[in-house]
C-alpha cells in the first residue's frame, strides 16, 4: 500500500489494527473483543428461533394457568373439608346434648335425702325464650311428683313477658296447688315484675330479697308513629288491606280516635284479667291500696306492707330453715344448645327479612 493511501486511511480515522497501533496484550486484546461486540448489533434472528421462542413463552404462560387452577381446586377443596367437619362436629354436639340430657340430665336425678325442688323463672316470659311456658311447667311438674321434694320453689328473676305464658303458668300452680298438700313458694331474687308477679301470684307463699323488685301489674303496649316523619321525607306510604281497621297498628299512619278508645280497651280487658289473677291468688293478703295496680313497682320491704309478698327472705336462707343446710335441686329442664342456637337464627333471619314477630304487642313487661 502506498504512503498516500496510509496517509488517507488515517486522516479518515481507519486503521488496520492488524498492523497499526499500540500492541496490545492478551488481556487488553479480550476487553477489546468484548467492547466491540458490546457496540455491535445483534445478529437478526432467523424465524425457527423466533418460533421457538413464541413457543417457550406461550408453553410458560400455560402453565403459569395451570397452577393457578390448582391453587384454586386446593383452595376450593379445603373450605369443602372445614365445612363438613364443621357440620359433622355440630351434628356430634347436638347428639351430645340431646343423650346427655335425657340419660345423664342432673335435673332429671331425684336425691334421696328430703330438699327444695328449684324451678327457675329468669329472663323474659316469652315462648321463644329460656322462660318458657312449655320449660317452666316442665319443671314444675318434675319438682311436684319428686317424693324426696319438701317444697317447690320458683325461683323467679324477671321483668315479665308474655301474658299468655305468664297465664299458662298461673293455671299450672292452681291445678297443682289443688292436687296435695306440697307447697309451693315463690322467691323473687332481684325483679319479680309484672308477667313474673303474675306467676308468683299464684304460689302458697311469696317472699323477696330487702331490695327486691316486686309488683308493676299493668299491661304496656309500647309503639312509635312516623306518618310525619314519611312526609317530611317525601315518602309515601302504600298498604293494602282487607277489613277497615286491618292497618289500625301501622306506625306509618296517623291514629284515629275511635282506634285508640279501641286499643285501650283491649288494654284495659287485659290488665283487668291480671287484676284478677293477683286477687284470687293473694286475697285478703292484699291491702286496701289503689295504687297496688296502677302499674308501679316497690323494693320488698314496701311490698310485705302492701301485702304483695309474705316475707323477707332467699332461697338460701328457706333450706337452711328447714334442713340446717343447704339442700336444693335444680329440676328446670337443661336447654338443648342446638335447638336454642337454631332458635337464635331463625329469629334473627326473620328479623333480617322483615318477617313480622309472633310475639304479643300487649306485655306484663316493665318498659
Amino acid at each position: 500500500m502506498s504512503d498516500d493511501k496510509r496517509d488517507d486511511k488515517r486522516e479518515a480515522g481507519q486503521e488496520d489494527r492488524w498492523t497499526q497501533g499500540p500492541e496490545l496484550s492478551p488481556e487488553e486484546a479480550r476487553r477489546a473483543r468484548e467492547a466491540q461486540a458490546a457496540t455491535s448489533p445483534p445478529p437478526p434472528e432467523s424465524a425457527e428461533v423466533l418460533r421457538e421462542r413464541q413457543r417457550l413463552a406461550q408453553q410458560e404462560m400455560l402453565d403459569r394457568w395451570i397452577g393457578g387452577v390448582l391453587v384454586e381446586q386446593r383452595r376450593t377443596r379445603r373450605w369443602k373439608l372445614f365445612f363438613r367437619f364443621f357440620f359433622a362436629a355440630l351434628i356430634l354436639a347436638s347428639l351430645s346434648a340431646t343423650l346427655y340430657s335425657l340419660f345423664i340430665d342432673p335435673g332429671a336425678r331425684e336425691p334421696e335425702r328430703q330438699h327444695l325442688g328449684v324451678v327457675k323463672v329468669h329472663g323474659v316470659i316469652d315462648s321463644e325464650s329460656p322462660a318458657s311456658a312449655e320449660r317452666i311447667i316442665r319443671g314444675l311438674n318434675r319438682a311436684w311428683e319428686a317424693e324426696s321434694a319438701a317444697a317447690v320453689v320458683l325461683h323467679i328473676d324477671s321483668p315479665g313477658g308474655s301474658p299468655v305464658q305468664s297465664q299458662r303458668v298461673f293455671n299450672e300452680i292452681l291445678r297443682l296447688r289443688e292436687q296435695g298438700d306440697k307447697p309451693i313458694i315463690a322467691v323473687i331474687e332481684d325483679i319479680g315484675a309484672s308477667g313474673a308477679y303474675y306467676i308468683a301470684a299464684a304460689a302458697d307463699e311469696i317472699v323477696a330479697a330487702p331490695a327486691s323488685l316486686v309488683g308493676s301489674i299493668g299491661v304496656i303496649f309500647a309503639s312509635f308513629g312516623f306518618e310525619e316523619a314519611i312526609e317530611h321525607l317525601g315518602i309515601e306510604r302504600r298498604i293494602y288491606v282487607s277489613g277497615e281497621n286491618k292497618g289500625f297498628l301501622d306506625p306509618f299512619s296517623p291514629v284515629a280516635p275511635e282506634e285508640r278508645d279501641f286499643w285501650q280497651s283491649v288494654m284495659d280487658t287485659t290488665h283487668r284479667q291480671f287484676i284478677d289473677a293477683v286477687q284470687a291468688g293473694r286475697g285478703d293478703r292484699l291491702a286496701d291500696d289503689d295504687r297496688l295496680f296502677s302499674g308501679l313497682i316497690w323494693n320488698g320491704e314496701q311490698a310485705l306492707e302492701l301485702g304483695l309478698v309474705d316475707g323477707i327472705s332467699s332461697l338460701d336462707a328457706l333450706s337452711h330453715e328447714l334442713f340446717d343446710e343447704l339442700r336444693i335441686h335444680d329440676y328446670t329442664p337443661r336447654l338443648d344448645p342446638f335447638e336454642r342456637l337454631s332458635r337464635q337464627f331463625g329469629r334473627v333471619a326473620a328479623e333480617w327479612a322483615g318477617v313480622p314477630s309472633s310475639q304479643s304487642p300487649v306485655r306484663y313487661q316493665l318498659p
